[in-house]
């Protein structure tokens, strides 16, 4: 049996602080695929660390059975330091709170630290110019010598994630409906666990403009591929980012059900010796820059017009914002237009806004402007 508790204590920014991060693999060690798997990166996201916690002894019980055909690498709460960031009885799990930085931004971009060790390396061996890409960001990620705890936390996680062929980063959203966000060039080829999960959205992007965890490795091999044309790099991380609804959907019942999506996904690959229940087709992909983010333009209370799954046209008003000073002080209302054709992906479900912040995600079908070559996230 393979299946086995990592611990790992990690020294913190103040005297005496510590944390320590926990994490299971399971499957052989020389297995053809690695899957590295992570939950709660925005440590107040807890749908993916429920649905893991559902997972977690589906693996261990197909291990014990000599079921796994593939490494597999999970971090169920990846995130300890975001855990612990309280203030005022309120979790805020998406910052550093000493930086401000959101912890699934600024990851590196690889592809630039690792260029001298392998220019002129290459050869028309696509296996080994993926272990010769592997290994230089290995060995570039050994001598790294971080300073802070939340750098110490990144050179863990990427050392552990940096040589997989599989990488799934669970998030959610505020209130929203599932959806995927990943690479166009990996798709249709993550079109099965776009199936398997059931999403109402696949958004791809090459460059989100964020670094976001799930871009890395597909930015190291498009870069490595483009800098060196004449040598075969496949892209060989399938990389994603599954948006599992919203905070509040953290329950037993959804949890189980995520858990034999993913499952399912693995036996389907063959990852996991076992028959995979039937899926249903799941849309296929959108750009990312087909998404509006509808964002207020003033303060106000917010009075939704919609539900999650409605579709709706360019004009329509998706909610009104209920004034709270002037005049008119908690009489008038002003309408927030949808400036595209589509569905009503995720809402927020705090209801007192602020000028420029994000309302709602409505899922078009054509590019729009202002999204196009700018950047594609809410924060």
């Amino acid at each position: 049996m393979t299946f086995q508790q990592h611990s790992e204590v990690l020294a913190g920014d103040a005297p005496g602080q510590t944390t320590t991060l926990y994490w299971y693999t399971a499957g052989p060690e020389n297995a053809e695929t690695k899957v590295y798997m992570q939950a709660a990166l925005h440590a107040d996201e807890q749908p993916g660390t429920m649905a893991i916690h559902h997972l977690l002894p589906m693996i261990r019980d197909a291990d014990a059975a000599g079921k796994l055909k593939a490494r597999f690498v999970i971090f169920p709460s990846v995130n300890p330091l975001g855990l612990a960031t309280r203030t005022l009885r309120h979790h805020i799990g998406r910052y550093d709170i000493d930086t401000g930085i959101n912890f699934n931004r600024r990851w590196p971009d690889l592809y630039p630290l690792i260029k001298e060790e392998v220019t002129g390396r290459f050869t028309q061996d696509a296996a080994s110019n993926i272990a010769l890409i592997r290994a230089a960001v290995g060995k570039f990620l050994a001598a790294q010598q971080p300073v802070t705890a939340n750098q110490r936390l990144r050179n863990l996680v990427m050392t552990h994630a940096h040589d997989a062929d599989i990488v799934l980063d669970l998030h959610c959203d505020d209130d929203s409906l599932k959806h995927i966000f990943t690479s166009p060039d990996l798709m249709p080829g993550l079109q099965d666990l776009a199936d398997r999960m059931q999403v109402a959205a696949t958004l791809t992007a090459e460059d989100s403009g964020g670094g976001s965890f799930d871009e890395v490795l597909p930015n190291l091999y498009r870069k490595a591929q483009r800098d060196n044309p004449d040598f075969p790099i496949p892209m060989s991380a399938e990389t994603a980012t599954l948006e599992y609804r919203g905070q509040a959907d953290v329950t037993d019942a959804i949890g189980k059900e995520d858990a034999q999506g993913l499952f399912d996904f693995f036996a389907g690959r063959g990852l996991i010796e076992a028959a995979a229940k039937p899926a249903k087709a799941a849309p296929g992909p959108t750009p990312f820059e087909a998404t509006e983010v509808l964002r207020s333009d003033r303060p106000g209370i917010l009075a939704y017009h919609v539900e999650l799954g409605d579709r709706v046209k360019k004009g329509d008003v998706i909610a009104d914002i209920i004034a709270m000073d002037g005049p008119e002080a908690f009489m008038a209302r002003t309408p927030l237009r949808a400036g595209t054709d589509g569905f009503v992906l995720s809402k927020v479900s705090a209801k007192l806004t602020a000028p420029g912040k994000s309302v709602a995600k409505i899922v078009g079908s054509e590019i729009l402007p202002s999204r196009a070559g700018g950047y594609l996230l809410e924060d």
